[in-house]
């Protein structure tokens, strides 16, 4: 099932590259997404024990220990989920909208557009589900290709600088980070790149500098695609300048790439040199935290302040995983710090992905995603305000959404193993509110002032040709609204995902205590 589900995205873009039509494009680009999210959820319910469910092992490269190796546990399972329900909701918003960011509505750019979204979901849904580190690696960089492609073919602004500037961070990541997986490969008795193998043999236990040298590499090559600070400046412009789907996609699916990795590769095959280094994982997730917020709190262009938020929010997972590398603190305590991080990587997929949606009808309607050039919105396009609304709130943490669960479960899992940078970490949450809060009040209240474009939206066409407002779509509303039901389903019921990953985050606890 998990190959198929990585499979059919690429089966699929194969059979759209005769087709010219964009009705056909977008309609079967959709109903592979709704598939997807089928698919997942069917494979998310053979996921009960510790272990990997629907494991598939054969032979890629033997002779260098290079197998394709396939599994999913509670760990991937409730990413692999979040990452089909962001690729639906990305499909269902560029339904009616116009793909190419430009304007331009040849269907030839729509193929390629959709193509490398196809593209796109296949290696998000592979990366998440593999369990050989080479495996991985292709998944992690062939990534990397595709959403260079999105953000210098359909961007806006200096969106080849952006572009560029992405690839060449994230790619020199990549290649720093694959040395550390030859280092661990090779230090096994028989080289191997098998992650549950080496979880097992833990074959830099005891080698001091080289384990070291080995998560240092490997946690680098983690930390751009993440990113944290101080190597997150690649991520602003490349937000800024992408179409809203690349924004929506990078923010909640790539990014946990490297959240991901550190959970699944650094922690559990390294628990030894983890351990050496979790005090400066601690310290840059906290300054992350707090340089996040506090130049989010500067932004006046909505997808740059949205876009340092992520840096902050990925801030607390990696807080999260450095608090699981202090012995000190009880296992409870730690799995909680576990499990709260990878609830903080779905949450955050699902509110960030549908604030990009919603920053990029603003760029569509008005031309422009600047903070003060719309005002009093709440009247004429009453749809985005309140999806904007509940998408801010479950941002800033608002009990009852996802992001009050994930944060609540990481503060509480670090403050028995180091409760200072628990304490100081908590202040951004405060900084988080306080941005949001001013753009709420900026954007929906006061008088009404919208850019001229979005006052002169042309009129619908069809039997009634009702004029039309600039306010979300059908499709636009239902592709937010996907994301944010579900945000507000892990509020409400957060058992729906925490009663999946504790039990794996207790394994990787176990591990790291070793």
């Amino acid at each position: 099932m998990l190959t198929a589900m990585w499979v059919a995205p690429l089966v699929v873009a194969l059979l759209l590259v005769p087709v010219t039509r964009r009705e056909v494009l977008l309609g079967a680009w959709t109903a592979l997404a709704l598939l997807e999210v089928v698919l997942a959820a069917l494979a998310w319910s053979g996921v009960g024990a510790p272990g990997y469910a629907h494991e598939v092992a054969v032979p890629w490269i033997p002779a260098f220990g290079v197998g394709y190796h396939v599994g999913l546990d509670g760990l991937s399972a409730p990413l692999v989920a979040m990452t089909a329900l962001v690729f639906l909701a990305v499909a269902l918003y560029s339904m009616r909208g116009d793909p190419a960011q430009d304007g331009d509505t040849d269907p030839r750019r729509t193929r390629g557009y959709v193509l490398l979204f196809l593209g796109l979901e296949a290696v998000s849904i592979g990366l998440f589900v593999a369990l050989d580190l080479v495996l991985f690696f292709v998944f992690f960089d062939v990534s990397i290709v595709l959403m260079y492609f999105v953000i210098a073919g359909w961007g806006s602004g200096a969106r080849a600088r952006s572009a560029l500037q992405f690839f060449l961070y994230t790619f020199i990541g990549s290649l720093v980070m694959l040395l550390g997986f030859l280092s661990l490969a090779v230090a096994a008795p028989r080289p191997t790149f098998d992650i549950p193998t080496l979880a097992a043999l833990d074959p830099l236990a005891g080698r001091g500098v080289a384990g070291v040298l080995t998560v240092a590499a490997i946690g680098i090559g983690l930390a751009i695609k993440t990113p944290v600070w101080p190597v997150h400046t690649w991520l602003p412009p490349a937000h800024t300048d992408a179409p809203a789907a690349g924004s929506a996609v990078l923010a909640a699916v790539l990014l946990k790439m490297g959240t991901y990795g550190f959970v699944r590769i650094a922690l559990p095959l390294l628990p030894g040199p983890w351990r050496s280094v979790a005090l400066v994982a601690v310290v840059l997730g906290v300054v992350s935290v707090l340089w996040g917020a506090l130049v989010a709190l500067a932004q006046r262009d909505l997808k740059r302040m949205v876009a340092y938020t992520s840096v902050n929010h990925m801030g607390y997972v990696l807080l999260a995983v450095g608090a699981a590398g202090f012995l000190t603190a009880g296992p409870e305590a730690r799995g909680l710090a576990v499990t709260g991080a990878t609830v903080q990587m779905v949450s955050h997929g699902l509110i960030t992905g549908a604030l990009f949606l919603l920053a990029g009808v603003l760029r569509e309607r008005g031309g422009t995603s600047e903070i003060a050039a719309w005002s009093g919105v709440a009247g004429p396009m009453p749809r985005f305000s309140w999806t904007f609304a509940v998408a801010a709130f479950a941002s800033l943490g608002l009990p009852g959404l996802s992001g009050f669960v994930a944060e609540f479960s990481i503060l509480a899992g670090s403050l028995p193993a180091v409760p200072v940078a628990a304490a100081v970490a908590a202040l951004g949450l405060a900084v988080t509110a306080a941005l949001f809060v001013r753009a709420l009040q900026s954007m929906l209240l006061g008088d009404r002032h919208l850019p001229r474009a979005a006052e002169r939206v042309p009129p619908r066409t069809g039997a009634f040709r009702r004029p039309a407002s600039p306010d979300l779509r059908i499709t636009q509303t239902a592709a937010v609204g996907l994301l944010l039901a579900a945000s507000l389903a892990i509020g409400l019921a957060p058992g729906l995902v925490t009663a999946t990953i504790a039990p794996a985050a207790a394994t990787v606890v176990d591990l790291v205590s070793r």
